[in-house]
């Protein structure tokens, strides 16, 4: 096979066998898919031995690592010269991995990164993101961090859209450890190599499915974890992209805190190390100012009129 599929899962057999049947299901047939079961989980065990494909291949850990930890133990078993990263909670269309290996061929650097747009779904609409593709030239860290409205960014990369060499995922592996911006962090630490580069499909190919009543590791917020992230890692944004993820998406989890301190702290963290333009300040005060229930139903609504527009 030519493509492993990388699927980290616990305690979820009936989306996790979702998500296998949907890797399955594509029309480029010649691919394996690995599941790496994250810790003792009898029930998904079971429930993937009924799927009945001998492309299936499942990996069990004796203790829970977090998704970070099982996508790299999948990758140092993947048998395919691609692998194609998908969270158990999510599917993908039956055309991505032949959308991708297409594009891939197309690459000029010997280890592309080759995403695809995706379909954000509740239980309210379907948005496509990215909203828009990267502009020629533009710095990678400003196109998936920098706002351009106050409610929305525009750039984006989510785990599930992701297929890079398998070589380069055991060399770069994921960030052990981290809950938030597991994608953001590993994409731009890749793109630090020489023989790396983005490419996009400009179709929308994987379903992610951000039902409301589930709890979501992406939903949690460890601000004080993420700052510590952040400034280690500052050598991967340019000042207007630090200013932004600070202003925006620490911000975002830090303001339920309501505390002056901290609010000072991420505003000087983020003015002393990075570039913030007038949106980012003005981000910044309506996350602070409004309530998260009342920013998220004004964001809904802007963004739900950006959609129909």
């Amino acid at each position: 096979m030519d493509v492993s599929v990388v699927i980290p899962t616990c305690n979820r057999p009936e989306l996790a066998t979702r998500a296998v049947h949907s890797a399955l299901a594509q029309t480029h047939e010649n691919l394996e898919v690995i599941v790496v079961v994250d810790g003792p989980d009898d029930a998904t065990h079971e429930a993937l031995a009924q799927v009945g494909d001998e492309r299936l291949r499942v990996i069990g850990l004796p203790e829970r690592g977090k998704a970070p930890n099982a996508r790299n133990v999948g990758a140092r078993n993947a048998r395919g010269e691609w692998v194609a990263l998908l969270d158990d909670d999510d599917e993908w269309l039956p055309s991505k991995i032949a959308v991708q290996l297409e594009l891939a061929a197309t690459a000029t650097k010997a280890s592309p990164i080759v995403a695809t747009r995706m379909i954000s779904r509740t239980p309210r609409s379907d948005t496509v993101m990215p909203r828009r593709l990267p502009e020629p030239g533009e710095p990678l860290s400003e196109y998936l961090t920098v706002r351009r409205g106050l409610f929305y960014g525009d750039g984006f990369i989510q785990t599930s859209t992701i297929m890079a060499p398998a070589e380069l995922l055991r060399r770069v592996p994921f960030t052990v450890g981290l809950r938030r911006q597991q994608e953001l962090d590993w994409t731009l630490r890749a793109l630090q190599q020489e023989d790396v580069e983005l490419l996009y499909s400009p179709e929308a190919l994987v379903l992610w499915h951000q039902d409301e009543n589930r709890e979501r590791i992406s939903l949690q917020n460890p601000w004080e974890e993420q700052l510590e992230w952040l400034r280690s890692s500052r050598d991967l944004f340019t000042p207007k992209a630090y200013a932004a993820v600070t202003m925006s998406v620490l911000s975002s989890m830090a303001a339920p805190t309501r505390s002056l301190k901290v609010f000072r702290e991420l505003l000087d963290e983020a003015r002393t190390h990075g570039d913030p333009s007038t949106i980012d300040y003005v981000t910044f005060l309506q996350i602070w100012a409004l309530p998260p229930d009342v920013r998220h139903r004004v964001r809904d609504a802007v963004v739900g009129r950006k959609a129909h527009a």
